[in-house]
């Protein structure tokens, strides 16, 4: 049981990270600014770094307050069924639904960049990687071992391609929506998707 000083603490938290979340996607990481993200959360600069070390610090903790909530929704939404080819399915719409999420693409790729600049950040960054995207991509593994197929590429390499290529074609669908219309990028990821899950078939024993 939290006592009443980590209850203040968490909500502090919790109103920061909605507020980078309101300004991140307004103006972008690096230009949003620290005194409005305090001021839009009611507290001041200093409150900002009595939880927080730095704006990297926050959009870390954002970060891993978005991809927590999609492992619980993907995954609550796989355990409504039990046929392997049912879970794939619902898997596949997870994905697909998530590709349109235009904030989290652009706040996605710019963060990414910042990171490959920077090695702390850069260090960091790689590792919540592994450790998030190991429970969906072990979700993967066990339907296409219920299935009786192979991936042709380890399931990592398939969760981070999703996901990037996802983020990709939704910032070039913002950039020209004539020339990647939203149906294109979801046509695109459907059949990308399918093609990497098609797989081969297990070799009976």
């Amino acid at each position: 049981m939290l006592s009443r000083q980590q209850e203040r603490t968490e909500i502090t938290r919790a109103r920061f990270i909605q507020s980078a979340e309101k300004i991140f996607a307004r103006d972008g990481f690096e230009a949003a600014k620290l005194e409005e993200i305090a001021t839009d959360a009611g507290y001041t600069r200093g409150a900002f770094y009595a939880n927080f070390e730095s704006k990297e610090d926050l959009f870390f903790a954002l970060l891993e307050k978005e991809i927590s909530h999609r492992i619980a929704a993907l995954e609550k939404e796989m355990a409504k069924f039990r046929d392997p080819e049912a879970k794939l399915k619902a898997m596949r719409e997870f994905f697909l639904s998530k590709t349109l999420d235009r904030r989290w693409s652009l706040l996605a790729m710019e963060f990414k960049l910042f990171a490959v600049r920077h090695p702390e950040v850069k260090q960091r960054l790689a590792a919540m990687h592994r450790r998030f995207v190991g429970p969906r991509v072990g979700m993967l593994e066990e339907v296409m071992k219920a299935l009786g197929r192979e991936l042709p590429v380890p399931a990592f390499a398939i969760g981070v391609s999703l996901a990037t290529l996802g983020n990709s074609l939704m910032v070039e669908h913002m950039l020209d929506p004539a020339l990647m219309p939203q149906g294109d990028v979801l046509q695109i990821m459907s059949r990308f998707f399918d093609g990497l899950t098609s797989g081969t078939q297990r070799p009976a024993k």
